[in-house]
């Protein structure tokens, strides 16, 4: 779960890491208000989930109560790429010295964690790495010792931090550590961690990404969502616990992990191409139970999409046979009723197909056809949802 740039502050002010005041606001009116509070020179920075924002028009300085309300009216509603501006920070202003980076995260390909720093920071990091990479350092991370002072000392050095700002930033580091560690996230990015004039650090800009998976953990994290932004299928799918992620297509898929339902994704655009180029309209894992109310639901989310014209269920039969996965769909479509109006293509494979398949063709639902191949089954269901179109 990717964070709002102030949810990212109030994080990093949780665990003692130094930033500057700021207050959320969502009308320009409030924008005024917060200025106020804060007083001087304040920041008006667009809350989206997306780089590029200075650029893009989404940071503006105002140097007083009324400015700030004129700055804020100009950002909300604006479109950052796709993202509308629907709250804006209002942030103290700095009397910033010098800009740097840094950054830790799970580094998946070496099954570790990375930091990455550099003492220019402001611009984009892609940018730098790739221009001058050697101005970008990249020290591991040990998921047991973490950032403690001697790996903050190690990164600071490599970075090419001056003697007197090392230590400062080291201090900086370790907190940042904390964030990371304590609130089970993948990625703390701060850009620009700043010198101010008094020489001390302070986080300006972060962004913070958690891991799902740890929200048994951290029950306040549940306050973090944005489910005003988040597409309602999505986020049906989610209370429900299903795997499933919303594409722009006409055919919907259901599958038994994740590697299943990837290779279905293909075999449907395959087909497509011969079928008006219908593609994917989802990607749907339901894992290893299939019961009757597990398929209701993903089958209740896929039938909910407008543009989904009919569904490929295709399963292979593992641990949950597949009788019992046959005997959830039949269920399921009994529980959906009516709600369920758009031809199913059937595909089941593995252990305990024959029964499987007998209890799908004995239910015979007028809106179930049962293919015996992946390819068979993929061409059908592309094929049904052309004809729908």
């Amino acid at each position: 779960m990717d964070l709002f740039e102030y949810q990212a502050r109030d994080l990093f002010a949780k665990h003692g890491v130094p930033v500057l005041d700021a207050v959320v606001a969502q009308t320009p009116e409030e924008a005024r208000e917060a200025a106020q509070k804060l007083g001087g020179v304040v920041v008006v920075k667009s809350q989206v989930k997306m780089g590029g924002r200075g650029k893009a028009g989404g940071v503006k300085v105002a140097k007083n109560p009324d400015e700030a309300e004129a700055r804020a009216n100009d950002i909300l509603g604006l479109d950052i790429k796709g993202h509308i501006t629907k709250k804006v920070m209002i942030a103290q202003g700095a009397d910033i010295a010098e800009e740097y980076y840094f950054s830790v995260l799970l580094d998946r390909a070496n099954r570790s964690y990375l930091a990455m720093c550099s003492v220019e920071g402001g611009m984009e990091i892609e940018q730098l790495a790739e221009e001058r990479p050697e101005a970008l350092a990249k020290v591991p991370v040990d998921a047991i010792h973490g950032i403690d002072e001697a790996k903050a000392k190690e990164i600071v050095e490599t970075a090419g931090f001056d003697a007197e700002t090392a230590p400062k930033v080291a201090a900086v580091l370790i907190k940042l550590w904390d964030v990371f560690k304590n609130e089970d996230a993948t990625l703390v990015e701060v850009n620009p961690l700043v010198k101010v004039a008094s020489g001390d650090i302070i986080a300006l800009d972060g962004k913070v990404s958690l891991d799902e998976n740890a929200e048994f953990r951290h029950e306040d994290h549940a306050a973090l969502a944005d489910n005003e932004s988040a597409d309602p299928l999505e986020l049906k799918a989610k209370q429900n616990d299903l795997n499933y992620v919303k594409l722009d297509g006409e055919v919907g898929i259901i599958g038994n992990g994740a590697g299943l339902v990837m290779s279905t994704l293909d075999v449907v655009a395959y087909a497509g191409e011969k079928h008006g180029g219908v593609k994917p309209a989802n990607f749907l894992d339901i894992g290893g139970g299939a019961s009757a109310e597990v398929m209701a639901n993903g089958l209740d989310v896929i039938l909910g999409d407008e543009q989904v014209k009919s569904v490929f269920v295709n399963v292979f039969g593992g641990i949950t046979a597949c009788d019992k996965v046959a005997d959830g769909i039949v269920k399921a479509l009994g529980i959906l009723g009516d709600e369920a109006s758009k031809p199913l293509v059937v595909r089941l494979d593995g252990n305990n197909v024959e029964e499987g398949r007998r209890i799908i063709e004995e239910a015979a639902h007028p809106l179930v056809t049962l293919v015996g191949t992946m390819d068979d089954a993929a061409d059908k269901a592309a094929e049904l949802a052309a004809a729908a179109k």
